[in-house]
């Protein structure tokens, strides 16, 4: 199997200009503490400068930043009683799921095998990762998916074995909570009621099998046996067949 570990999802520099703003705004120790105060429940600017002690106009700045990229979101409530009673405030929330997406997202980021001249970005991505993890203390394995209509589609891997395949509309029930069933423009893929192929996790770690579908499951571009197990590392591409109405898929996983 080969040893690649990367795959180019992009070169395009507008790409990489986003993703290094994008990163600008997260390697910031303060955003990351607001990112965890706001976790549970919408706060006011001013409860969330005295949680993370640093002051109101400093909190405000990084939450400025934080709605920008789409992880914070602001919402009207009602501040704290005092003596002259209750007034309306502005409060600030995280965006739902907006952490687990955000740990995603970096998890994929750091599988992207980027060129020359781009400056320090890979070298930045791994410890935003950690420090996330850290904040959040959990892991999300995942695939992600690269090509076709639904690309970008992030499928968290909850469960220590799941089906993989094309929607079947025939029978609905086979795809069970937690399987990945993609949509029917996806039509080189078997239906999951077969399904084309499972993930599974064992203590070794994690690996794929092709269940004997019709257009082959390859990993790295090398096609793997029917009904053998093939383990799988960190960036490494499936792909469940090859060429048009195919599906390619970033394993991500935090090792």
């Amino acid at each position: 199997m080969s040893d690649k570990q990367t795959v180019s999802v992009s070169t395009d520099p507008a790409f990489l200009k986003e993703l290094s703003e994008y990163l600008e705004v997260l390697s910031n120790p303060v955003r990351l503490k607001i990112l965890k105060v706001i976790e549970k429940e919408p706060r006011e600017i001013s409860e969330i400068a005295s949680r993370i002690d640093t002051s109101y106009a400093n909190t405000k700045k990084h939450i400025d930043q934080l709605v920008v990229i789409g992880l914070v979101k602001k919402e009207a409530g009602f501040g704290r009683e005092t003596v002259k009673g209750i007034h309306p405030v502005w409060k600030f929330s995280l965006v739902d799921g907006g952490l687990e997406t955000l740990i995603r997202n970096i998890g994929v980021f750091s599988s992207i095998n980027i060129p020359m001249g781009y400056g320090d970005l890979q070298a930045r991505m791994e410890p935003l990762r950690k420090a996330l993890l850290e904040q959040s203390g959990q892991q999300f394995p995942a695939l992600h998916l690269v090509e076709g209509g639904t690309a970008g589609k992030t499928y968290l891997l909850k469960r220590e074995r799941i089906n993989i395949g094309r929607i079947d509309p025939d029978f609905p029930a086979s795809a069970k909570e937690g399987d990945i069933a993609l949509p029917v423009e996806y039509a080189a893929v078997t239906r999951i009621s077969k399904p084309h192929a499972i993930l599974f996790k064992t203590a070794e770690g994690w690996f794929i099998e092709d269940r004997g579908s019709s257009s082959g499951t390859y990993v790295n571009a090398e096609h793997i046996a029917p009904m053998t197990r093939t383990p799988l590392k960190n960036g490494e591409v499936i792909d469940l067949a090859i060429g048009e109405s195919s599906a390619r898929f970033l394993f991500v996983v935090n090792e």
